[in-house]
């Protein structure tokens, strides 16, 4: 998605140039996605990892030690809905998660990671923390310009699901 090449909105110029730096922001958040997707793809390549994609590996990463079900995944807003059932499900053919039906409601399975899942998240892990020191040690980010980034983050995050939740 180009969202530089979006029609132009007619605004007053102050709006105008917030509106310029608003769908520069749209298509960096894009861009930095789909990189970290590749950055994981081809740590996966070095280590000869085939069995599984990045996305799949986030989400073993994301969900950790902890017991989920893929609804609590997906009403968390880390997955969607057909995208969550079909990476859960090969993972569990993969040998990375188990599964098991929930002991409260028998329609809900409830997955957690296997050794080998684990192994898979620390190698995840392990990069992740490889690229925080690079990016502390060469002075690309400190932990104040951090905070205020993921600050930011969260503001607009929380601003686009009230506009889900209450406007139709």
């Amino acid at each position: 998605m180009n969202l530089r090449l979006a029609p132009e909105p007619i605004l007053p110029a102050r709006d105008a140039a917030f509106m310029r730096g608003y769908l520069d922001a749209l298509a960096l958040v894009e861009r930095l996605h789909r990189l970290l997707l590749d950055v994981l793809k081809d740590e996966f390549e070095r280590l000869a990892i085939e069995d599984v994609n990045p996305v799949q590996a986030l989400l073993l990463f994301n969900i950790g030690e902890n017991e989920v079900s893929a609804g609590e995944l997906k009403t968390r807003g880390y997955y969607q809905g057909s995208n969550v059932s079909y990476n859960l499900k090969k993972l569990v053919e993969l040998g990375y998660m188990h599964h098991q039906r929930s002991e409260v409601d028998r329609r809900s399975v409830r997955v957690r990671l296997t050794d080998k899942g684990r192994r898979l998240r620390d190698i995840v892990a392990r990069l992740f923390a490889t690229h925080a020191e690079g990016l502390t040690s060469r002075g690309i980010l400190d932990a104040d310009t951090l905070d205020g980034l993921t600050h930011s983050l969260k503001r607009v995050e929380r601003y686009w699901s009230d506009q889900i939740r209450y406007i139709y």
